[in-house]
């Protein structure tokens, strides 16, 4: 290596180090490569406030022109709440009605509300349009399911532990010759034990009338006698106490006598009734007491942790603890592929049967599921019922195509119908309602000139009401201004975002076509390169076929041809309209309706159509009226 070449590499290597670089001639260091491009895009004032509420994932806190229908849901799904079966439900309506937004809304207040109440009720989603085979639909279900059981199981061993633990800090804190608790025979409202009647003193033996004075155990009196003090008449005077009762007395009753053994019999009667009578209140008290605690399932002082809970000692908590554990570990996530569906389905079933809850299963687009997969599916979830032991399970389902269940088995059919409710289109007042509700949350205040509202609104309502092509729209529009740094959107932001809109569909559309179908839409495409006009299903057909051979691909016949072309005019990607040409039969003239450099550039994408040369279109004689 040369020294000039040593030194341009240095130099480059301390150029990088020092972030400035020869570009194209154009020294950049590093201030002006920090005012690079973001900078200048984020210079402008932002004209959305929330760009979120504007898409169709999100699901606002009111749903304008829509309360019959939720309603109509609300008193059905209420069932859940009181632990009942609701029925199942089928929402129809075209594309745009709210129906999926609607039934997410009310999903989402049926949680909340069974949270409040502490009524255990799940809502699961599943978009067919993507999960559309019997076994995606049952594994991503019972998956779900599976970690929700863990989640609870989780919060209850969380809380049995914190119970453990209050018990052993219940049992620190205890004296170290106080009982465990009432069930071993003492009293917990007194302090002494009951003893004999016999053993209590009499007022004689503690030498003085005042009924409260006590001599002290085994003290002496002036005749020798050995006075006696017994914890009985202490239990009896906190008896009383505490049940607000006081001893009572005859007004003859003279407690002080002459008598130094105090042996008179009418007081001796006395006092053996009383102190019978003690021992009858001071056992029924105890025996109440027992008897409070037995109602309430336990077996423990009133501030034991324990005392509320159904268990009846530590080592139950443990062991409870330890099940929840083993039935966490039993869980086995479902594979995606590989397994028998009906395993799957076994797992399902007992991942949701494992708590008592009900649970509601939303199928949107199940039409998809339906048209792929069959009924299999509907029918195996409409006939859980019959089987389950702790949970119940109710189906909504959403569909675009009134006529679906025309395809269904006639049982699947009468289960899964029992409720039915249509979303009718929008029209251009209610899309103006939507619109204003959402852009005042959307953008910014003063962002909006008068006329895009209206304007959104009026071009949704050309597309059969569609709620969610009026949101894409007004988006757009902002977007586009936001890009344009404009602080108003105008009603020229409204339109270019309409045919963006229009583009984006055809190029998606087209994008996904079959093969056959991109070939017959490329023939059209090279016959109006060309100037043709009034295209005809023959000369289609005949620059089909030499595509066709360009690629290698099977040739179809001019019938099936035909057909493509049918469906490319339901698509609204070509025109065609059947002609009669008098005894020449009858033909259809089509014609392209995207357009064609948009839509040539999106066929040319695809790996095989990239292939083909320039095919000069052969052109038939064409007869004309």
């Amino acid at each position: 290596m040369s020294d000039d070449n040593t030194n341009n590499r240095s130099n480059e290597i301390d150029g990088t180090r020092g972030f400035a670089m020869d570009l194209g001639g154009t020294e950049v260091d590093d201030e002006e490569s920090n005012q690079g491009l973001f900078d200048d895009l984020l210079s402008g004032e932002p004209i959305f406030e929330n760009k979120e509420v504007l898409r169709p994932s999100y699901t606002p806190h009111e749903l304008p022109h829509r309360s019959d229908q939720i309603n109509k849901m609300a008193t059905i799904l209420v069932a859940a709440l009181r632990g009942e079966t609701p029925s199942n439900i089928l929402i129809y309506g075209k594309t745009g009605t709210g129906k999926t937004a609607s039934a997410k809304f009310v999903s989402k207040e049926l949680e909340s509300t069974s949270q409040k109440y502490s009524v255990p009720c799940d809502v699961e989603y599943i978009n067919c349009e993507v999960t559309d085979t019997q076994y995606r639909v049952l594994a991503q279900l019972a998956n779900k399911f599976i970690e929700k059981n863990e989640q609870r199981i989780d919060d209850r061993i969380d809380e049995l532990e914190s119970l453990l633990a209050a018990v052993d800090e219940y049992d620190r804190s205890q004296p170290p010759d106080s009982p465990p608790n009432s069930s071993e025979g003492e009293s917990e409202l007194f302090e002494f034990p009951i003893e004999d009647a016999e053993a209590r003193p009499t007022e004689a033996d503690t030498g003085s009338g005042d009924p409260t004075a006590t001599s002290p155990a085994g003290s002496t009196d002036s005749s020798g006698d050995t006075n006696q003090t017994t914890d009985g008449d202490s239990a009896v005077e906190m008896g009383g106490l505490e049940t607000g009762e006081s001893p009572t007395r005859n007004e003859g009753d003279d407690r002080s006598t002459d008598d130094p053994t105090g042996t008179d019999a009418s007081d001796s009667s006395e006092r053996s009734d009383e102190t019978d009578d003690a021992d009858r209140f001071i056992t029924t008290v105890d025996d109440e007491s027992a008897s409070s605690h037995e109602e309430h399932g336990a077996k423990f002082p009133p501030d034991h942790p324990l005392e509320s809970t159904p268990f009846d000692s530590k080592s139950a908590v443990e062991a409870r603890i330890e099940s929840l554990e083993e039935d966490r570990e039993s869980f086995e996530e479902v594979p995606m592929t590989g397994w028998p569906t009906d395993r799957v389905y076994s797992v399902f079933f007992d991942a949701v049967d494992y708590d008592e809850r009900v649970v509601v299963i939303m199928l949107d687009e199940i039409d998809k599921l339906v048209e792929k997969s069959g009924d299999d599916t509907l029918y195996n979830l409409s006939r859980m019922n019959s089987e389950l032991e702790n949970s119940r399970v109710s189906i909504i389902g959403i569909s675009n195509d009134l006529k679906f269940t025309d395809f269904l088995d006639p049982r699947v059919k009468s289960s899964l119908g029992e409720e039915e409710i249509v979303f009718p289109p929008y029209d251009a007042n209610q899309l103006r309602d939507i619109l204003q509700h959402r852009s005042e949350v959307a953008f910014k205040g003063g962002a909006l000139s008068d006329d895009v509202i209206p304007l959104c609104a009026a071009f949704a309502a050309q597309e059969h009401g569609d709620a969610r092509r009026a949101l894409d729209l007004l988006r757009t529009a902002g977007e586009l201004a936001e890009r344009a740094q404009s602080e108003t959107i105008v009603e020229e932001h409204v339109r270019q975002a309409q045919d963006k809109i229009e583009l984006d569909r055809v190029v998606e559309v087209v994008r996904t076509l079959p093969t056959q179908s991109k070939l017959v839409l490329f023939s059209i495409i090279l016959l109006e390169k060309n100037g043709v006009h009034s295209i005809n299903t023959g000369e289609v057909f005949n620059i089909y076929k030499r595509l066709c051979e360009e690629i290698d691909a099977d040739v179809l016949t001019q019938r099936r041809v035909t057909d493509l072309i049918s469906e490319l005019d339901m698509l609204g990607i070509v025109n065609a309209v059947v002609v009669s040409k008098g005894r020449y039969g009858r033909t259809k003239e089509i014609s392209l309706s995207v357009p064609l450099e948009e839509t040539e550039a999106v066929l040319l994408s695809d790996s095989r159509l990239s292939d083909i040369d320039d095919v000069q279109p052969f052109v038939q004689a064409r007869f004309e009226n």
